[in-house]
C-alpha cells in the first residue's frame, strides 16, 4: 500500500483545497492529512480568527478524502510523521516548490499544481468582512496596538480619537503606512464620530473614562475591547455586561495575560490535577516609577498600585479558585494619596491566596501556585508568561514548559476579541464576565476601604 501525506491550514476550506486533496489521494492508496494547530500557526506569525483547529479538522473530514487526519504541532514534525507512518510520498502545493526538497532523503516529494484563481486570502478579501476598529486614547498602551493588530487576520484600524489632538495625530501616523493612506483620514473629531465609523472600539483611555465610553459604544451597537481594569465599581461592570448581552455584543476586558498561550496551558494543566488540589496562590508585580507626575501616581486619575496592576494577580486566582471567595484583607502603604504598595490576602473555603503590588516598592514578580502534589513556578515577569515549571518532591518528575511570547502580547487579546465577534460568542472562556465583575468588586472594596489597613 502506497501512503501519501500532505499538510495545510485549511482555513475557509474551498474548492482549491478539495482539488489539491483529490490530487494528493490519486498519488497513492492511503492519504494522511496534517492540519496545523492554532499554536503552530501562531509561531509562524499567522493568527486566524475564523476557524479554530477543531473546526478545520472537521472541515477536512467532511470532504471524505482523507483516510487519516493528524494535527501538526511543531517544526520538524514532518520528518517524524513520515517515519512514524512509513510514508512513501510527501506532497504539497506548487507554491512551495523547492521548499521541502530536504524531505527527499526520507520519501518522494511531489509538488502539485494549485487551482488557479482560488485561495483563502482571496476569499477573505472578497467577503470584505473585516472588523473595523476604532482606537480611543493614544497613550503608551495604544501605541503598541497598531503593530499587534496587523498580525491578526480580518482586522483593520479605521479611526483614532484622543482629547490630545497631537497624540492622536502621532498615533495616526503609526497606523497610516500600514493602511497606505493619509494619517488625517483616520483622525476622528470626537469620540462620537469614531463610534459612528467603526464596528468595534478599543478603549485605552485613563481608568475613569472607561465606563462612560464603553456604555456609549455598546448603546450604539459597537463591540468593545476595554483596557484593564475595565471599571472600578461592581455595579458598573454588571451594568455593562448586561447591556452587552442585551445588545448581543462582545464586551471584553483587555487583560493580555488572560489570552496568552502559555498562561492558558498552565491553567489547563493545574485544573487537570497535575499539582493536586490548589491550596495557595502567590502573585506579585511591581514597578518603580521615577516621575511622580505620571497618571499612574495621580489620585485624581485613579492612580496607585491596586487600580493600576491589581487585575493581573487577581487573574490566576480567579481562574483557578473561582470568584466565590469568603473575604479579602488589604494592607497598603499610602503616599500622596495613592497606594505605592498593597498586599491583598484572599480567603477561600479551602485555600488562601495573596498578591503584592508596588508602584514605589520593588518586589520579585513571580507566580507560585501550591498544590497537594506539587507546585507551579512562573518566574518574573509572570504576567508575560513564556516559561513555567511544575515541581515535585521527587525532582526527577519536574517538568519545564517553554512557549513563545510574541510582540507586546496584545495580539492574543485582539485575536480572541475578533474571533468572538466572527463566531458570535458573546464571552470568552479565557476571561469570563463574572471574573471581570469580581475584579471590579475588589477594586470597589479598596475604594471604600473595606477590610483595609494602612501600614
Amino acid at each position: 500500500m502506497k501512503k501519501v501525506i500532505t499538510y495545510g491550514t485549511y482555513d475557509l476550506l474551498h474548492q482549491g483545497h478539495i482539488n489539491l486533496l483529490k490530487r494528493a489521494k490519486a498519488l497513492g492508496d492511503y492519504l494522511i492529512v496534517g492540519v496545523t494547530n492554532d499554536n503552530f500557526d501562531r509561531l509562524r506569525g499567522k493568527l486566524n480568527v475564523k476557524n479554530n483547529v477543531l473546526e478545520r479538522v472537521e472541515a477536512v473530514r467532511a470532504t471524505g478524502i482523507a483516510d487519516k487526519i493528524i494535527i501538526e504541532d511543531y517544526f520538524g514534525q514532518k520528518i517524524d510523521d513520515i517515519q512514524k507512518y512509513d510514508v512513501d510520498i510527501f506532497t504539497v502545493g506548487s507554491d512551495w516548490v523547492g521548499h521541502f526538497d530536504y524531505l527527499n532523503e526520507y520519501c518522494q516529494v511531489v509538488y502539485l499544481p494549485r487551482t488557479e484563481g482560488i485561495s483563502s486570502t482571496m476569499l477573505r478579501e472578497e467577503q470584505d468582512d473585516e472588523v473595523k476598529i476604532g482606537v480611543v486614547g493614544a497613550g503608551r498602551i495604544a501605541k503598541r496596538f497598531p503593530k499587534e493588530a496587523t498580525v491578526v487576520s480580518s482586522v483593520t484600524i479605521n479611526a483614532v480619537y484622543d482629547i490630545d489632538a497631537a497624540a492622536a495625530e502621532a498615533l495616526c501616523r503609526l497606523i497610516a503606512p500600514q493602511k497606505e493612506e493619509k494619517p488625517s483620514r483616520l483622525l476622528s473629531a470626537s469620540f462620537e464620530d469614531l463610534v459612528e465609523r467603526v464596528d468595534a472600539v478599543y478603549i485605552a483611555t485613563p481608568h475613569l473614562c472607561h465606563y462612560q465610553q464603553a456604555k456609549y459604544a455598546l448603546e450604539h451597537g459597537r463591540h468593545v475591547l476595554c483596557e484593564t481594569p475595565m471599571v472600578l465599581r461592581e455595579d458598573q461592570a454588571r451594568e455593562l455586561f448586561a447591556l452587552a448581552e442585551e445588545k448581543e455584543l462582545v464586551l471584553m476586558e483587555a487583560n493580555k495575560t488572560a489570552f496568552c498561550p502559555a498562561f492558558n496551558h498552565l491553567v489547563t494543566l493545574i485544573k487537570s490535577g497535575w499539582i493536586g488540589e490548589v491550596v495557595d496562590i502567590e502573585a506579585s508585580e511591581s514597578k518603580v516609577w521615577g516621575d511622580p507626575t505620571l497618571r499612574e501616581l495621580d489620585p485624581n486619575q485613579a492612580g496607585g498600585s491596586f487600580y493600576e496592576m491589581g487585575s493581573y494577580p487577581l487573574l490566576p486566582i480567579f481562574r483557578l479558585m473561582g470568584t466565590d471567595l469568603e473575604n479579602m484583607n488589604l494592607y497598603s502603604r499610602m503616599e500622596n494619596g495613592v497606594d505605592i504598595y498593597t498586599k491583598g490576602v484572599l480567603r477561600y473555603k479551602k485555600a488562601v491566596c495573596s498578591f503584592k503590588l508596588g508602584l514605589g516598592v520593588k518586589t520579585e514578580g513571580n507566580l507560585v501556585i501550591s498544590g497537594t502534589k506539587g507546585y507551579a513556578y512562573v518566574p518574573a515577569p509572570w504576567w508575560k508568561t513564556d516559561y513555567f515549571e511544575l515541581r515535585y518532591e521527587d525532582q526527577n518528575k519536574n517538568r519545564k514548559f517553554f512557549y513563545s511570547w510574541d510582540g507586546e502580547g496584545l495580539r492574543y487579546e485582539v485575536q480572541e476579541f475578533v474571533s468572538c465577534i466572527y463566531n458570535h460568542r458573546l464571552t470568552s472562556a479565557r476571561l469570563r464576565p463574572q471574573e471581570s465583575i469580581a475584579m471590579a468588586r475588589l477594586m470597589d472594596q479598596f475604594t471604600k476601604r473595606i477590610n483595609f489597613m494602612e501600614i
